[in-house]
């Protein structure tokens, strides 16, 4: 069953963004996720049904480090 997931994540910019997305987009379809830079956590929202640890996998090979919020 999908869900919605919020991960803290160090993107800075519309190019952290793009390479995050990169990796994600082999997951999932782009529009079940999202990066919100305005908040002071640059969150990380997922709708899947895949596990915490391949999303956080999917940040860590795009150069980038998220946590659960």
């Amino acid at each position: 069953m999908e869900e919605t997931r919020k991960f803290k994540t160090n993107a800075k910019c519309g190019g952290c963004v793009a390479a995050i997305g990169a990796e994600l987009n082999k997951l999932m379809p782009a529009e079940n996720w999202s990066i919100d830079l305005s908040s002071p956590d640059k969150t990380l929202s997922v709708k899947s049904d895949l596990s915490d640890d391949a999303i956080l996998d999917a940040v860590s090979r795009a150069g980038f480090v998220a946590r659960k919020l």
